[in-house]
């Protein structure tokens, strides 16, 4: 009964899983807003951090391109995003365990229904953040090493393992990094602080490499990002105000990735009812060693972006942003509340601790659950439906096949970089060009949001685009280095007096949704060193992911035997 009983919580995270994700099982590829999954992808110099673009995308996309060589990309992107939220709900019943035992199977449950059922994975879905819930989903596990660690067991493997894994971006890295040095705060035997502090350091170094090093490498700057903290500051949600909304875990800069039932008044009553249900078990966790110093984070994250939100707060990040360019990853605040669950995880757990002289745990736990699980419903099925898998036009692969075999640099128009496809849905998209060919795709990376623009760093880009959108003469394109130019005819968006350009260069392919056409230019080679230090810092880090899921699975085996 025991051994059927710890099948219990990972069960009931797989069950939440499946009933939020259930309609991305179909065949298709994941495409919304930011999240792009393509067949296949590769180890261009974008994909590795190199280039004009900040590198925002790595490790991500150098280990999608690895494993898309052996399976289809779409399937590695939906298996990932499956995986970081089943983790997360995995690890919120391991950590209430650690550090909760009295709340028991029942306090894993409340515990594990707060982790996955929150506006927060909602709107990072809809937003297509699926590598930032990867490096959510690491978070209680990395609490979890850490308790380990600082009472005398084995936690260093787990650590190293859950720090590479979240570190597939940046944000994820930082937020797990964090959430480690905050455990270093709780009572332990075992190694001191300094150690275990020295220790997560030395890791998130390692797990950082690939940016770190693309950071140094890049030709690109951080232009935008000053400007862009005022347009991807958390968002008051209906009644609530800024505080409220983080507080609740909602918020994000952009409405329209919102599940409908936080655009109303309904906000405020699903945000009462989350809170509730934490101060219920507030009470009974917060005079914990282990639990504190989470509690402590929790409290601290809210208010220091509900105040980054405020007209001072962003003249300040802006000014700071100026100043370190590197800040300007701060600019989207509510992205940075996820430090704060795993603190609520525990005040979720002890629910059932505050409510055990009036009902019994089991019932508790089923009315803590069901209350969270009632005040978000379109959390189910995709948010709704909204998250559905799609299938690219056979047009895509054929052009992808044509740059493939000749892999010179690619303009594309429109302009745009978002992309409203009439096959994928109604949310834009970015454009999976660039991650479906070997060539470098010039992007801009101008974003528009609600009437103003939050410029890019594709300088190079830029000037390729004023051209064609001048109707320079195709020399001009060639002196410039461009190869390829892809129209995508079936996309609204500005091409200003390109076809001056376009009837001037010869089709290579042409359907109702593509034009391809061939310039011939070539754009200078990536220095090799740079290519190899790039390479050489993914490598570590891929090193450091694999080392560490072995030791863990070396420790855990050795845990069975003992048991």
């Amino acid at each position: 009964m025991v051994r059927a009983g710890r099948w219990v919580a990972p069960c009931y995270a797989l069950g939440l899983t499946l009933l939020i994700l259930a309609p991305l099982l179909r065949p298709g590829y994941f495409l919304m807003r930011d999240a792009v999954s393509t067949p296949r992808s590769y180890l261009t110099g974008s994909a590795l951090g190199l280039g004009e673009a900040a590198p925002r995308a790595v490790p991500q996309d150098f280990a999608v391109a690895l494993a898309s060589r052996m399976f289809d990309g779409g399937y590695v992107v939906k298996a990932l995003l499956f995986a970081g939220l089943w983790l997360a709900g995995c690890g919120a019943a391991r950590l209430a365990a650690e550090a909760l035992a009295d709340a028991g199977l029942p306090g894993q449950l409340v515990a594990i229904t707060v982790a996955l059922w929150n506006p927060y994975v909602a709107e990072r879905l809809l937003q297509g953040h699926w590598s930032l819930l990867v490096g959510y989903g690491c978070l209680p596990w990395v609490a979890v090493a850490m308790l380990r660690l600082r009472s005398g067991a084995s936690g260093l493997w787990g650590l190293a393992f859950f720090l590479a894994l979240a570190g597939l971006t940046p944000t994820g890295l930082i937020l797990a990094a964090v959430v480690a040095l905050v455990c270093v705060a709780g009572p332990g035997v075992g190694p001191p602080r300094w150690w275990c502090t020295v220790s997560t350091m030395a890791i998130a170094a390692t797990a950082a490499l690939p940016w770190l090093m693309a950071s140094a490498l890049s030709s690109g700057s951080a232009r935008g990002e000053a400007l862009g903290a005022a347009v991807f500051a958390a968002r008051a949600e209906p009644g609530l105000g800024t505080l409220g909304s983080l507080a609740g875990l909602g918020g994000i800069w952009n409405a329209e990735a919102v599940p409908g039932s936080r655009r109303t008044a309904f906000a405020l009553v699903a945000t009462a009812v989350f809170v509730g249900v934490l101060a219920l078990g507030w009470s009974s966790v917060r005079d914990l060693p282990a639990v504190r110093p989470l509690l402590i984070l929790a409290g601290a994250t809210v208010l220091v972006f509900t105040l980054l939100a405020t007209g001072p707060g962003l003249v300040a990040l802006r000014w700071a942003t100026d100043v370190v360019p590197g800040l300007g990853m701060l600019r989207d605040g509510q992205k940075w509340v996820a430090l704060a669950v795993p603190g609520y995880l525990l005040a979720g757990a002890g629910a059932v601790l505050g409510l055990r002289d009036r009902l019994p745990p089991a019932r508790a736990a089923l009315a803590c659950c069901l209350a969270l699980l009632v005040v978000l419903p379109d959390l189910t099925w995709g948010v709704a439906g909204q998250l559905t898998p799609v299938q690219y036009p056979p047009g895509w692969a054929a052009v992808a096949a044509k740059i493939n075999a000749d892999p010179r640099p690619v303009a594309v128009l429109p302009a745009d970089t978002m992309r409203h496809f009439s096959w994928a849905g109604s949310a834009p998209v970015l454009d999976p060009l660039p991650r479906w060919v070997r060539a470098e795709v010039l992007t801009t990376g101008d974003l528009t949001v609600g009437g103003q623009t939050v410029p890019g760093e594709g300088t190079h880009a830029r000037e390729v685009q004023e051209a064609l959108l001048s109707g320079a003469e195709p020399t001009t394109l060639g002196v410039q280095g461009v190869g390829w130019v892809v129209n995508e005819t079936a996309v609204d968006g500005e091409i200003g007096a390109a076809a001056k350009t376009l009837t001037r260069l010869p089709v290579s392919y042409r359907d109702a949704d593509l034009t391809l056409y061939r310039v011939g230019g070539r754009a200078p080679k990536v220095a090799a060193g740079q290519r190899r230090a790039a390479m050489v810092a993914h490598l570590v880090w891929l090193t450091l992911l694999l080392v560490g899921a072995g030791g863990l699975a070396v420790a855990s085996m050795r845990r069975r035997v003992r048991d």
